[in-house]
């Protein structure tokens, strides 16, 4: 890091709100779901304000951040802002927003514009040199077939087509994707778990676009991801940077593709490999609902901060896996992660980079997305509470 850059980084730490994280104890009453929400959603329409592209910013870092060159808000987010599509057309059903819907629609013509020539979606922020990424594309996928199913716009589908066509081209006949990684992870890698939300979104373009290939290109990279699976549940190869003590953001992400494409194919035998991590952890999930932010092979904590994505991520898992097998125990691990996460909710602060937000880590400095709010910390924090209350209304009303 150049003297300069070094200069900046360590003075932002002089940011107030920065000293108050780090005494930020979690609140003693997790408060009203309904207000959580609607705290999260304004944070990230707040996000997608930040910059004038129609995209949402990747986060807002309290620090100035020297990879990116900034403190504040950072650039627009490809990736996430693929996925955060779907979670603002439902939020817009649910509360009866249009402001919602008409944010999801820019959001998915934004990525049509930023689309690369060969069908991919660029690694990092629309601000670093576009090059494909096999994930960043998958989760894109989500947002354009959504779209298409809500607006019946032709752009949307074709943009979906042309990526799902990258996907099928850039996969090994063995079902895992080695090429176009990003150039954002390690190394260590030649090819990553995780990749099974990739596939999910194969998945559900095949089936809107009527195209078995696309299906087919999904199930054989299932297989693989399930080669990949020890007898008890932890998967190799399955993390951003450390494939021995995978973060549990990308080791809900791999249970998610997995169960989502199980649920869509009515194949137990998917449901049943994510069962057996979803309950090692389910078995790790400590008191206050969270979880350690890495597990080692042997599920042994490997950190003592919280990753909170993935608590979030886990609450989505435990919430479906309940929705599918009606075991309560998956309900009340919802719960608890959703209640920890709204202890831990950025509120009453009076900056609008923060306010309604989740953080990286808990605590701030741990280490991923330190000192950020991430907007896809936020996304899945929002999918989380809206699980529950659907949840909890279709019992009420059974």
């Amino acid at each position: 890091m150049a003297m300069n850059e070094r200069l900046k980084y360590y003075l932002s730490f002089l940011n107030p709100q920065l000293a108050s994280g780090y005494l930020k104890v979690p609140r003693r009453d997790a408060g009203e779901i309904s207000e959580s929400l609607r705290l999260a959603i304004d944070w990230l329409c707040r996000a997608q304000d930040a910059h004038q592209d129609g995209g949402v910013a990747r986060s807002y870092s309290l620090v100035y951040n020297p990879f990116f060159g900034r403190q504040g808000w950072i650039p627009s987010y490809p990736e996430t802002t693929g996925y955060i599509i779907p979670t603002f057309f439902d939020c817009a059903r649910e509360s009866g927003r249009e402001e919602l819907f008409k944010r999801a629609v820019r959001m998915a013509d934004w990525e049509c514009d930023v689309q690369m020539t060969n069908g991919a979606v660029q690694g990092g922020t629309v601000n670093d040199p576009p090059t494909p990424a096999i994930f960043n594309t998958g989760q894109v996928i989500f947002g354009w077939v959504r779209a298409y199913q809500e607006t019946k716009n032709e752009r949307y589908l074709e943009s979906a087509l042309r990526a799902g066509e990258f996907l099928v081209a850039s996969q090994d006949s063995d079902g895992a994707w080695r090429k176009s990684l990003s150039n954002y992870a390690s190394g260590k890698m030649s090819s990553y778990t995780y990749n099974t939300r990739t596939a999910w979104a194969l998945y559900l373009l095949g089936k809107e676009a009527g195209k078995a290939e696309f299906r087919d290109s999904a199930i054989r990279n299932i297989e693989f991801a399930l080669g990949e699976q020890l007898p008890n549940g932890w998967f190799r190869n399955n993390c951003l940077y450390d494939p021995t003590r995978p973060l549990v953001h990308t080791i809900a992400y791999a249970l998610r593709g997995i169960l989502e494409v199980g649920i869509a194919s009515r194949n137990p035998r998917y449901i049943d490999a994510v069962r057996k991590a979803a309950d090692e952890l389910l078995a790790r999930q400590r008191s206050d609902g969270s979880l350690v932010g890495r597990f080692n092979d042997r599920w042994e904590p490997a950190v003592t901060y919280s990753c909170l994505t993935g608590n979030a991520q886990m609450g989505i898992v435990w919430g479906r896996l309940h929705q599918v097998t009606g075991d309560d125990k998956y309900l009340r691990a919802l719960t608890g992660a959703n209640r920890y996460l709204m202890k831990v909710q950025w509120q009453g602060t009076g900056n609008p980079g923060l306010d309604g937000g989740i953080s990286g880590s808990y605590p701030l400095h741990g280490n991923y997305g330190r000192f950020e709010v991430l907007n896809w910390a936020v996304k899945f924090f929002v999918d989380s509470l809206m699980l529950e209350t659907s949840i909890v209304r279709s019992r009420v009303s059974s």
